[in-house]
């Protein structure tokens, strides 16, 4: 931006002057700015006037006339902050004689301003003399670093130059014959060449007087080094030849004499002598000097032997960086074993452990599973193990008393809760007798409930069989048997329902004996006691011999460390989302600890006792209902505490990959390929009755799905397309849509949304809390989906006689029945030396010429049949019935 004063301007001004006093030397005036892209503004400026002195002032202005002389800035530290001088009222200054300036007193706020612009100016002053001291002390470092660097510089110069002579004195002894030839003779004899003498170069004798006088060289500029001169020289020439060439002319006609011309023609290269080339450089040659030096050292590099990690796959690029090789040399050991790869191809950890032995490296194999290593940990001292009560589970047929026996022993009433009378879910409870805890878990006595029952083996420590005394052994309670011996827990035989009339303990015995259980009355070792549940009878000395049996097995658990448990059941609760029921197992569950159950994680939030009441810790063997779970958990799973939610994470997130490779395998060979699928569609009869399945609990879920499908046929099965824990939602009837299946809600009902999704889709939604009911409803549904029996009923059998051809009919058959009946419209078979030639429908029927219904044995009558001619004289006629049976599963 420049700025150019233009008097000619005109005077920017206001439309409408306002009143005011006019500030005196003051001029006003106007500058054009110029800007970029030929922009210009204009801008009024003032300029003040300077007043001249008059000579009765005493050669002061005005205004320093007015201000009474101020004292001098005192020099202080410049820590220390300056003092306020106290202010004095100003006297009235004595009248002047006429013709001088009057001098006005200072009021006390102008005299407060001055005293602080004083203070300013010596705070200013000691601000600037640190600064400058600041500076001198930097500038006093940089010079002596400065001198440093330049005693360096002087030594590396020293240095090459030292090494540039050697250079110099070795290329002399190769060029003893070639003619040297200064920079200046050569810029001379090319300019002669060329015709082209500079008109403005100096006279000789102008030239020597230069070279006699020195030229004055500025002070700050180093010495020459020794040596330089004809480098500077011959630079000096061919920088003189580049300015001398001129664009090359037009090249004349040949003559007879060109040739020699040619050769006596001074070049550039002929002048300098560089008919050689160029030579190498400085740089180039220490270079060489350097790489010929290593060369003859030949340094062993020591191998480094390095543990790599190796996955199941891992690439080649990975596997080389783990080893810190090339994976050049990766890919050529490869080569040499046959196999042609890329740096991005992925190997086995087979082939991978091969090339890293090959290479001088020790392997440590891991796989995916590794990341649940350590997560239920290895059994605990013995110092550390302290006594936990029995887990004892209550097993037996449906409708014996286990649910009746612990409400008496828990004095609770579980059984009027149950729909039906029977217990479909599984439960957990602790009873405490005589100063003992008992931890109770009771199954469910319906054959549909064989994974609750084995669950409940497998959690338990002592297992009581519950027999009724008027029934006796029934296949759950062998079922239950067979399940306590898988698990390897005692037994406990407790024969219920003696205060019956019927009741016959010793028939449970005898039955007992055939599954091989021997009661200690009969000289076994199985602990058998009577008790009744309605009337409380023996239940003190059931809980002795549960007690007992206990202490003999002598239970102990560490409560110190971290807890391990089962899910018991699990279930979603509408307000507190997923509940799992947890037994306890080793250690102390607390709330804040991070869980893994199976492949859901997730942190207690709370705690919740069989009575409804939170608790803190959860001691071993003390069954609990968990909240904070991210899903609901399988019944069955096991728990662990992990240390922080990225372990957990990281537990869960590869459990669910294994869950959703095996499902993909088990879809992938259900698909099978295009030529299985045809042939499934060429196979006609093959049904399935869809169905979408809610249910309260997980275990009741488990226990529906395991029942429908044994229910299945080769010819119909029940094929369930979602079973799940909670309430029917719109997403459950839009499954269901698509296949048109109908839903079944175990104990759970359907929300708004859902029930108009249903009515409106046609959806039929069936509610049910006996597992009974539901059972039998889908059976008989099933059943409807399958094609009736037929079956064959024999009437009778007629042999032809004679063959008579009508016209019109064609040929009627002469037959006399020899045994049953003959009806018309029946099925026949027409049988020729005892093989079946046609299999058809009769189509008349005749006695002499009247149309019958039925012939009977020993009469004669005509027959022809449908669509058929071939008859012969002596074939038998076989008429029978065919009936439709439904069937059923």
């Amino acid at each position: 931006m420049s700025e150019t004063k233009n008097p000619g301007d005109k005077t920017i001004s206001m439309e409408r002057k306002t009143l005011g006093l006019k500030r005196s030397g003051v001029e006003q005036g106007t500058v054009r700015q110029s800007f970029s892209h030929g922009r210009t503004k204009a801008v009024v400026v003032e300029k003040k006037k300077r007043r001249v002195v008059l000579p009765g002032e005493g050669g002061k202005p005005e205004a320093e006339a007015e201000a009474p002389r101020a004292p001098a800035p005192q020099q202080r530290r410049p820590d220390v902050e300056p003092q306020p001088v106290p202010q004095r009222r100003a006297e009235p200054a004595p009248q002047r004689p006429r013709g001088g300036n009057i001098l006005r007193t200072l009021t006390e706020d102008e005299a407060a301003a001055r005293q602080q612009a004083l203070i300013e100016a010596q705070r200013r002053d000691a601000e600037d003399r640190k600064r400058r001291e600041e500076e001198e002390r930097l500038r006093a470092i940089e010079e002596e670093r400065r001198k440093v660097e330049e005693a360096e510089r002087a030594k590396r110069e020293a240095e090459e130059a030292a090494l540039r002579a050697a250079e110099e004195a070795e290329r002399k002894k190769d060029e003893d014959t070639r003619e040297k030839v200064t920079a200046a003779d050569a810029a001379s004899a090319i300019a002669a060449a060329v015709g082209e003498v500079s008109t403005s170069a100096p006279a000789p004798a102008a030239r020597d007087e230069a070279a006699r006088k020195p030229a004055a060289a500025p002070a700050a500029a180093p010495a020459r080094r020794a040596g330089e001169d004809d480098d500077d020289a011959r630079k000096g020439g061919v920088k003189a030849v580049k300015r001398a060439k001129v664009a090359p002319a037009r090249p004349p006609a040949k003559t007879p004499g060109a040739d020699d011309r040619r050769r006596s023609k001074l070049t550039i290269s002929s002048a300098t002598g560089d008919d050689e080339g160029r030579s190498r450089s400085l740089a180039s040659l220490r270079r060489r000097r350097e790489k010929e030096r290593r060369a003859g050292q030949q340094v062993v590099r020591e191998k480094i032997s390095r543990e790599v990690i190796l996955p199941e796959a891992i690439t080649i690029q990975e596997l080389a960086n783990r080893m810190a090789e090339r994976a050049v040399d990766v890919i050529k050991l490869l080569m040499k074993q046959g196999q042609m790869l890329k740096i991005n191809d992925v190997i086995d950890a087979d082939t991978a452990e091969l090339i890293a032995s090959e290479m001088g490296h020790t392997v440590k194999r891991v796989s995916e599973s590794d990341v649940e290593e350590g997560l239920f940990s290895a059994a605990d001292a013995d110092d550390a193990l302290e006594s936990r009560p029995p887990v004892v589970t209550i097993m037996g047929h449906v409708d014996h008393g286990k649910t009746s026996l612990l409400d008496a022993l828990r004095r609770s009433n579980v059984v009027q809760g149950e729909a039906g009378g029977i217990t479909q879910h599984i439960g957990a409870y602790q009873v405490e007798q005589g100063g003992h805890k008992i931890t109770f878990i009771d199954t469910p006595g319906h054959a549909a409930f064989t994974q609750m029952r084995a669950r409940g083996a497998k959690a338990t420590d002592i297992v009581i069989l519950v027999v009724a005394a008027d029934d006796g052994v029934m296949p759950q309670t062998k079922e239950a048997i067979a399940h306590a011996k898988a698990a390897g827990v005692p037994i406990i035989v407790a024969i219920n329902k003696i205060d019956k009339p019927s009741a016959d303990p010793s028939r449970v015995r005898t039955d007992l004996l055939r599954e091989d259980i021997v009661v200690e009355s009969m000289g076994g070792d199985v602990i058998d006691v009577e008790v009744s549940a309605l009337k409380r009878l023996n239940l003190d000395k059931l809980l002795e011999m549960i007690l007992l049996q206990s202490e003999v097995l002598e239970l102990k658990a560490n409560p110190s460390r971290t807890a391990e448990g089962i899910v018991i059941e699990a279930q979603l609760d509408k307000g507190r989302g997923p509940v799992a029921t947890v037994l306890v197992q080793k250690g102390t569950l607390k709330v804040g600890d991070i869980l893994v159950a199976g492949s859901e994680w997730g942190r207690v939030r709370a705690m919740l006792d069989e009575n409804g009441q939170q608790v803190k810790e959860a001691p071993p063997s003390k069954p609990v209902e968990v909240l904070g779970f991210n899903g609901t958990p399988a019944a069955g799973d096991m728990v662990a505490v992990v240390e922080n939610e990225a372990r957990a994470r990281e537990i869960v997130d590869y459990r669910q990959r294994q869950k959703r490779d095996k499902a993909s395998v088990l879809a992938s060979g259900a698909r099978g390929s295009l030529e299985q699928m045809m042939n499934r569609l060429q196979q006609s009869g093959h049904k399935e009755f869809p169905l979408v399945i809610k249910g309260d609990v997980q275990g009741s879920v488990e226990a529906i799905a395991g029942a429908l499908d044994q229910l299945g046929t080769d010819e119909v099965k029940a094929r369930i397309l979602h079973a799940g824990v909670g309430g029917i939602t719109e997403s459950d009837v839009t499954l269901a849509t698509a296949s048109n299946a109908p839903i079944i809600g175990f104990n759970v009902r359907a929300n708004k949304q859902a029930r108009d999704a249903a009515e409106r889709e046609g959806i039929e939604i069936r509610y049910y809390n006996i597992i009974y009911n539901l059972v039998d409803d889908v059976k008989a549904a099933m059943s409807g989906l399958l094609s009736p029996e037929r079956r064959e009923t024999f009437l009778g059998n007629a042999e032809i006689l004679e063959i008579f051809n009508i016209t019109k009919v064609g040929k009627v058959a002469g037959c006399r029945v020899t045994e049953g009946i003959v009806e018309r419209g029946a099925q026949v078979r027409l049988i020729r030396d005892n093989v079946v030639i046609h299999e058809g429908k009769l189509g008349t029927l005749k006695r002499f010429k009247d149309e019958v219904k039925e012939v009977n044995a020993g009469q004669e009558c005509g027959m022809n049949f449908e669509n058929y001619q071939d008859m012969r004289p002596g074939d038998v006629i076989e008429c029978y019935r065919v009936e439709e049976v439904a069937r059923t599963l």
